[in-house]
């Protein structure tokens, strides 16, 4: 028997009735505890009725104090001592550039693209993967680690001993100072189901990265309210950045260690890069100084300078914004890291272990006035928006005794 076309549609909407009405009892059947009770305020207010509820609104509770923190910055600005701050503190799991193997698998030694990827794409990857890190999943960190882990089991976790969390029981044996020389010496594999494990207990979380360009880059992640994500922006004078990149990048940087040396530029070098370094930070820049409305409650932006003029208070700040308790053992952290260089640490580039205060300008006794100026054109919306001062003679650059870093409060955006 045939049907007509109005039963066959009749058949049909009376199917989604069905369907919508076992849906909605189903999600009234599986409806949060604190919801029942009318709103999350009852959780916030600690209104208990049962077990059930108290278990609901504890992990709801927990989610929303948790706070996840970013610290963007570019190469050689002084991120690996401000990421120092919050990787001191044992209420917080900090990471230290987990973005380089998103970049290591898409790029060869020298930075260059060697897959078939854009740019939105790799931002795409970096955006995917802080997401996943941030809710503790590191088993999607296995899709860039080379070689492959096997059973979740990897020795190629980047800069491994940098961050304090990963050094600790149950993800390696008691080391005692944890520092990480130890760390890279003795607890040579990771396990990354252990370390999500880990990563839930910690009360709060910070991911330091130079691979992200510009703030708007990560505006999804900053919207995302299941993040509840705070941005810490360091910025730094360019010269001074270029300055370290050239001692400490050599072999990249060798055209411009002779048109310092020489005097002369160099007709093959490359300025692509101090240029995209300046421009990425004067757009960031621009975008925190607009105050959209995206970014309310989520920005600081901090001078290098300024943090290692007065590192401690500078450090308060940062934790009165994000709203974290201050730790006494943060604070001697900085106090014996910041009078000069100590220990193992001594020759290391990379070191967090320094005089800050009197490297903060040290690149004035080793640019040449000639690549300063060339750098002063090129970045001088930068220089400008950040409130360095520049010079027009070598007098002025050598004379350490009078700050180009001009007295500017940068309020946080709240």
């Amino acid at each position: 028997m045939e049907c007509s076309w109005k039963a066959v549609v009749l058949l049909v909407f009376t199917s989604l009735g069905i369907q919508y009405t076992a849906i909605k009892s189903l999600r009234m059947a599986f409806k949060p505890p604190c919801r029942e009770m009318g709103s999350e305020s009852r959780c916030l207010q600690k209104e208990f009725k049962d077990n059930a509820t108290r278990m609901f609104c504890e992990d709801y509770l927990q989610q929303e104090s948790r706070k996840h923190i970013i610290i963007l910055a570019t190469t050689r600005s002084g991120s690996s001592f401000l990421g120092q701050i919050f990787n001191q503190n044992p209420d917080i799991f900090y990471l230290y550039e987990p973005l380089y193997h998103v970049q290591r698998a898409f790029t060869n030694s020298s930075g260059r693209v060697q897959k078939p990827i854009d740019r939105r794409s790799l931002l795409g990857a970096y955006r995917d993967l802080l997401h996943n890190l941030y809710n503790c999943d590191f088993y999607f960190l296995e899709n860039y680690l080379r070689p492959i882990p096997k059973d979740h089991e990897t020795s190629s976790f980047f800069r491994r001993g940098a961050s304090n969390a990963l050094c600790l029981p149950p993800l390696c044996e008691q080391i005692n100072p944890v520092n990480e020389h130890l760390c890279s010496k003795k607890c040579k594999t990771v396990n990354l189901t252990l370390v999500s494990d880990s990563c839930h207990r910690y009360k709060h979380m910070a991911i330091k990265t130079v691979r992200i360009p510009e703030i708007n880059d990560i505006r999804t992640l900053v919207e995302d309210p299941r993040l509840n994500l705070k941005v810490i922006h360091l910025v730094r004078d360019p010269r001074g950045i270029l300055a370290s990149r050239m001692n400490t990048f050599t072999d990249l940087y060798r055209a411009w260690k002779i048109w310092n040396t020489l005097g002369r530029k160099p007709h093959n070098i490359d300025l692509s890069q101090i240029t995209t370094t300046c421009t990425d930070l004067s757009n960031s820049v621009e975008t925190g100084f607009s105050r959209p409305l995206w970014l309310k409650g989520k920005y600081m932006l901090v001078r290098y300078e300024d943090l290692a003029r007065d590192p401690v208070t500078k450090a308060k700040e940062m934790y009165k914004f994000i709203g974290l308790e201050w730790k006494v053992k943060v604070q001697k952290w900085i106090e014996q890291n910041t009078k000069g260089y100590v220990g193992l640490t001594r020759n290391f580039k990379f070191s967090t272990s320094r005089n800050a205060a009197e490297t903060a300008e040290n690149w004035r006794l080793h640019l040449g006035l000639g690549l300063v100026h060339a750098l002063q054109q090129i970045c001088n919306v930068t220089l400008s928006l950040l409130g360095y001062q520049t010079v027009d003679s070598t007098i002025q650059l050598r004379n350490l005794s009078n700050s180009l870093v001009e007295p500017k409060t940068f309020t946080p955006f709240t």
